[in-house]
């Protein structure tokens, strides 16, 4: 019998937690517990975590968090993500809770100050990625640029167990460049979500035509003369903006992060799960848990 070949599913837990919480809060369905606090995000943050966990069968899983709204990112640009409000005071108290549910599933919880969750998930593929196959669970097409051979992209769609999964084959197929150059298009077109400008004028089809065909920032850059006039205007008048937003637009690799992969292992005990969701009051979840856990 061949055994299992090790396959890592990272979660970008505030991904699938803010998901969930908008998906029911629209209706203001918060499903208050009985002192009052709501549970919707977590509930549905579980079903998203359970549901993965059951279609890709991964051995080990680790649950990515940001740590608060300020990163080295705002650092170098106070304005990087500035556009984004206050989170509704019904989710507030779902963040820790949150995370305190997703270790009732052994499942470790990992974030750093200062940086980012996509800074912890790109480091951990970078640590992981030739001697494991890694999935990440997330709605953030950020990530995409993290793809390379052994790991997947697994894009939340509408709906609890819907998805759009990227291989690096798959991505540079449809998308007509390699993962990488994310980077680079980003940087010129900016972020309307993340709130930095990349170059004025510069849009999106732009963007994505002068990365693919000079490949990187550098090459586009010792190659401005071949491009129009209105173009190269753009780019010169915008060139500490440009280099800027490549920063913003990077996913740090190298985030000191600490954690023992061994205790990533899949181990979901029921009876511990079975508590939390008690305590938690998810009477809901748990004729879902019993269906999704007897198929893990």
């Amino acid at each position: 019998m061949n055994e299992k070949k090790e396959h890592l599913l990272l979660v970008d837990g505030m991904a699938l937690l803010f998901r969930a919480f908008f998906a029911t809060s629209v209706h203001g369905q918060f499903m208050r517990n009985s002192s009052g606090v709501p549970m919707n995000g977590i509930n549905g943050l579980l079903k998203h975590l359970l549901t993965a966990i059951n279609t890709l069968q991964p051995t080990h899983v680790i649950c990515c968090w940001d740590m608060g709204s300020k990163t080295y990112r705002t650092e170098l640009y106070p304005a990087y993500k500035g556009n984004r409000g206050e989170p509704p005071v019904e989710l507030i108290p779902q963040f820790d809770l949150a995370k305190d549910a997703v270790a009732a599933l052994n499942i470790p919880n990992i974030g750093v100050i200062n940086f980012e969750a996509d800074d912890c998930i790109g480091t951990i593929i970078e640590k992981h990625h030739e001697n494991m196959e890694i999935s990440v669970l997330t709605g953030d097409r950020d990530l995409l640029q993290l793809l390379k051979p052994n790991i997947n992209i697994v894009l939340l769609q509408k709906g609890i167990g819907n998805y759009k999964s990227y291989s690096m084959e798959s991505f540079i197929e449809e998308m007509g460049v390699h993962p990488k150059m994310l980077i680079d298009i980003k940087a010129l077109m900016g972020d309307t979500s993340d709130n930095y400008p990349g170059v004025k004028g510069i849009g999106e089809k732009t963007a994505y035509k002068l990365i693919a065909q000079y490949e990187s920032i550098e090459m586009l850059l010792n190659n401005l003369a071949e491009l129009t006039k209105g173009q190269r205007t753009k780019i010169e008048a915008d060139l500490d903006m440009l280099h800027l937003s490549r920063k913003l637009a990077e996913i740090n690799c190298t985030a000191p992060i600490e954690y023992v992969l061994e205790e990533s292992v899949l181990n979901i005990e029921y009876d511990k799960a079975e508590k939390m969701m008690e305590q938690l009051e998810l009477k809901g979840l748990q004729s879902f848990f019993k269906n999704i856990i007897t198929a893990v």
